[in-house]
């Protein structure tokens, strides 16, 4: 799971997470349990794909662009890119250019990437793996690390551009933007930016009308490395809540940070009516009835009803071309809507 689309907490969670459980991010398993009718229950999403842009733009070069860590950048050649994200992956693929790609993260599991050799390992990025297949462009997140290992990419004469993290809805044109000028098609950018946001409006202006709008908790949790974390203002996941009509239940019950520890007291603060977690971290747990079992759960609304939303862990928080996708199955699920 990437986005920052992911906060520096977040990432250091994932990767013990990861580390401890062998689990990388995508579409994760149905998850267990039942809910009563109408109730979210956490149904899988659709095939795990990207769709390119019906006519692609041919990468016009050179480039100079900006980076997120304060260099300007010049790029001659995108023939061989690695993208050091999941999200990164994903607007390149979007962009039309994902036959240049060489190489992936851990959390590029969408089918078109799936089979790309990897060269991150529990989120930390492998320097020589990353130089031993010739790249001509690398783009990289601000929290992208370790350190050593992107400036040893840099060192070896490689063009490594940094692209800001997404914090929720508005980031998505601006990373768009952000990956196509140095990729040098910005007319796709462009093209692609108007795409996604037209549907996520789309999405938007389908949601039910509702007087009291439903508290949701994100909860960041894998069983098997004993993570259990309760999402705040900075979780990521409020921009999407509120798209979605909803109420980000830890931000409003008073976490202004990224993450907390789950604690019967601070579920009963957040009191939600419904669970947002992704799929292979309720899948750890062993479904909705292990969820239920981590202490507070069963005593908040949500864990009475038995009301939990699951979003793979591959596109949450990326903030990126299939946005409206995770929207539309937030919204489908909060409120029994056909996805």
């Amino acid at each position: 799971m990437r986005t920052t689309r992911l906060a520096g907490a977040l990432t250091a969670v994932l990767a013990l997470a990861l580390a401890a459980t062998g689990c990388g991010n995508g579409s994760g398993g149905q998850p267990g349990g039942s809910a009563p009718a109408g109730a979210a229950t956490g149904t899988a999403a659709a095939a795990d794909r990207v769709e390119p842009l019906a006519a692609p733009a041919s990468p016009r070069l050179p480039v100079t662009v900006p980076s997120a860590d304060g260099r300007t950048v010049t790029v001659t050649s995108t023939e061989r890119i690695v993208p050091l994200s999941g999200s990164l992956s994903e607007i390149v693929f979007t962009l039309g250019l994902g036959g240049r790609v060489v190489a992936r993260d851990i959390t590029a599991t969408f089918e078109q990437a799936a089979d790309l050799p990897v060269v991150t390992r529990a989120h930390d990025v492998s320097a020589e793996s990353v130089l031993s297949l010739r790249p001509t462009l690398v783009l990289a997140e601000s929290t992208t690390g370790p350190a050593e290992a992107v400036a040893q990419i840099r060192d070896a004469g490689v063009p490594v551009v940094v692209v800001k993290p997404a914090k929720g809805l508005a980031d998505v044109g601006t990373r768009i933007d952000a990956v196509a000028a140095a990729l040098g098609v910005p007319d796709s950018g462009t093209a692609l930016g108007k795409r996604t946001q037209e549907r996520i409006d789309a999405v938007r202006k389908g949601i039910p009308a509702r007087e009291e709008k439903p508290r949701v908790a994100f909860l960041y949790v894998r069983g098997s490395a004993a993570v259990y974390l309760l999402g705040g203002a900075g979780s990521g996941a409020s921009s999407l809540l509120e798209a979605a009509g909803a109420v980000d239940a830890g931000k409003e019950s008073g976490l202004t940070k990224d993450f907390t520890p789950i604690t019967s007291e601070a579920l009963a603060k957040a009191a939600p009516d419904a669970i947002l977690v992704m799929s292979k971290g309720l899948a750890s747990v062993g479904g909705i009835d292990g969820l239920v079992k981590v202490p507070g759960v069963a005593e908040t609304p949500a864990g009475a009803d038995r009301r939990v939303v699951t979003v793979d862990d591959g596109v949450l928080l990326n903030y990126g071309p299939r946005t409206d996708q995770v929207l539309k199955s937030l919204v489908g699920q909060l409120y029994g809507a056909k996805k």
